[in-house]
């Protein structure tokens, strides 16, 4: 009975054929799964993006801003003072006007 194979040796031979592609499918999975949901994965990039983009957003509108305030406080210098302005922002800060000042009120914005 030594050419007929038993179930054990049949059992064996099937387990060895299957192992290692099973282990290979195994291991490409794992890191297939990671390269995507992982915390560095696609799906994180394209939530770092979203978040780049917001941020030069906001980037760009503080420049602007910075930019605003940049121009105000260089036509405040001694050389350049805009006493229209001055005497603007001075009544605009005390809430104060002059007695014979025509004020015209305007919404907020």
């Amino acid at each position: 009975m030594a050419g007929i194979p038993t179930f054990r040796n049949l059992l064996s031979r099937l387990l060895r054929l299957i192992a290692g592609p099973v282990i290979g499918a195994a291991i490409v999975g794992y890191f297939s799964w990671h390269a995507v949901q992982g915390e560095r994965g696609l799906i994180a990039l394209a939530h770092l993006e979203a978040d780049l983009t917001e941020a030069r957003t906001v980037l760009a509108a503080l420049e602007h801003e910075r930019e605003e305030l940049e121009n105000l406080a260089g036509r405040l210098r001694p050389e350049s003072l805009d006493r229209d302005l001055l005497e603007e922002r001075a009544r605009s800060i005390v809430n104060h006007a002059h007695p014979h000042d025509l004020v015209i009120l305007s919404p907020s914005r």
